[in-house]
């Protein structure tokens, strides 16, 4: 390794082996050489001289690829497809003759960057799919403890701790939902020529349309794809990048929220993210315990957020039927896209997979503040006594402001409830049960059954295959 050279933080820190290997140079590379095998032997099936000694010689050389000879190709040709066409051809002589026969290069780059966005978007689905299950497992486990919602980030009806985790849960269910729909969507382009037109193809086929057509949908099923873009130019449209970056920004802005809401969280010492035994939160402060792995899921998803203007200027800048100013940008945009994608969904998992609750707390917060919510209850009690609600209303508003001036001026407790029992337009109440938590959560724990029920088990019925059994959650 040289360290002498700028490295991306999103290989060399964050990201999986898995989703990097998916954006290398070997499996782009390779995969060229299976859509040229993919081409060769269909215009072979449809009646042009190829021989099987040519697609053996191809086939026989699909993955070992001299990478340095490619470059020397590259630096005199500049042009990439081309410096790989001759490295083929060297590799496979007697094919050299007719690899890349009828194609323009976006036959090799845009079906590539088509498969790879197919299979880094069913990396992603499966690694939201697992977020999604330890979030679930989070909720029912807390299911029924109480705490204090938030409105405007100030303390308002309560809600459960398991409640919450629903909220967060089904952000990435809408998520996954869009993961699938656009999985669903993904067509090939396949061998649409140089300007969209299969000019190329139609002069291979001696004007027979019929062959044409066949060609295209048999490289396509070769790649694994039963589909087409309808039309192209000599690109698919940029429109299919600019819906996968929208995509990844939403998987992005529903983690920040989630890993914030988590940082608020550990700032009341309520729920914390996992620490390590001998893990330091700051140099100057050894007391210190940071929620280190939220913030970079936050960091990391204001990056891919930033992405989501790539793909929309791109496709706002595509002149007629192609210009090249997209392939810089899209060698970023997309791939570090997937890459923070992946590593952010890494790090939530070993997240919610360990996260700390600590209910004694999160009791004493809810109860300095009950007093103020059970004056609810307790006015539609005086009222059902013979009270007039708007009096009460006006009572209450008085004795809140009274008891919260000595909270935030004298520093002392809540003695709200006190305040209404001596005021006779109130009935007389039992305080210990009117402050019973989960009398104020109302259908909460109900709703975290119903979601499990209606909402998880189906995507667990849909992905078996998804298990939380990974060292990837040990991060």
């Amino acid at each position: 390794m040289s360290h002498e050279q700028y490295e991306n933080p999103l290989i060399s820190r964050y990201a999986s082996r898995d989703m990097s290997f998916l954006w290398s140079p070997q499996k782009k590379h390779s995969t060229w050489r299976r859509l040229w095998l993919a081409l060769a032997e269909s215009e072979q099936e449809l009646g042009l001289s190829i021989t099987d000694e040519q697609l053996e010689a191809m086939r026989a050389n699909l993955d070992n690829i001299d990478f340095d000879l490619a470059a020397k190709h590259e630096k005199r040709r500049r042009h990439d497809v081309m410096a790989h066409v001759e490295t083929f051809g060297e590799a496979a002589p007697v094919a050299k003759p007719i690899i890349h026969l009828g194609a323009t290069s976006c036959f090799v780059t845009d079906n590539t960057d088509l498969i790879l966005l197919r299979e880094s978007l069913e990396l992603v689905r499966d690694r939201l799919v697992r977020c999604i299950y330890l979030l679930a497992n989070f909720a029912k486990q807390y299911r029924d403890v109480a705490c204090l919602g938030f409105t405007h980030l100030q303390s308002a009806q309560p809600t459960t701790i398991g409640k919450r985790a629903t909220l967060w849960c089904y952000d990435l269910v809408l998520d996954l939902e869009e993961v699938e729909h656009r999985l669903e969507l993904l067509r090939f382009r396949s061998t649409k020529g140089t300007t969209g037109t299969q000019a190329s193809f139609l002069e291979l086929f001696e004007g027979d349309h019929t062959k044409v057509k066949a060609l295209e949908k048999r490289v396509a099923e070769k790649m694994g794809f039963d589909q087409l873009y309808a039309v192209t130019g000599q690109t698919y449209s940029r429109k299919v990048d600019s819906q996968v970056l929208d995509c990844l920004s939403g998987i992005a802005q529903s983690t920040h929220k989630i890993a914030t809401d988590i940082r608020i969280l550990a700032h009341r010492r309520e729920v914390e993210e996992p620490i390590e035994k001998d893990q330091i939160g700051s140099s100057a402060m050894p007391y210190k315990r940071n929620p280190m792995r939220s913030e970079r899921i936050c960091g990391l998803a204001r990056y891919v957020i930033s992405n989501q203007a790539n793909g929309a200027n791109t496709l706002a800048t595509q002149w007629m039927e192609r210009t090249l100013d997209d392939s810089a940008n899209r060698r970023l945009s997309l791939p570090l896209s997937f890459l923070g994608i992946d590593a952010i969904l890494i790090i939530l998992a070993n997240v919610c997979d360990g996260m700390v609750v600590y209910p004694a707390l999160i009791k004493r917060h809810l109860q300095e503040e009950l007093p103020f919510m059970a004056t609810e209850n307790l006015m539609m009690a005086a009222v059902k006594a013979g009270g007039d609600r708007q009096d009460l209303h006006e009572k209450i508003r008085i004795h809140s402001r009274n008891a919260g001036a000595r909270i935030k001026n004298e520093g002392l407790t809540n003695d709200m409830l006190d305040r209404i029992k001596e005021d006779p337009a109130f009935p007389e109440f039992d305080a210990e049960a009117i402050l019973e938590p989960l009398q104020y959560v109302g259908r909460a724990p109900e709703q975290v059954d119903d979601f499990l029920a209606d909402i998880i088990q189906p995507i667990r019925d849909r992905y078996p295959h998804v298990t939380l059994d990974n060292e990837e959650l040990k991060v």
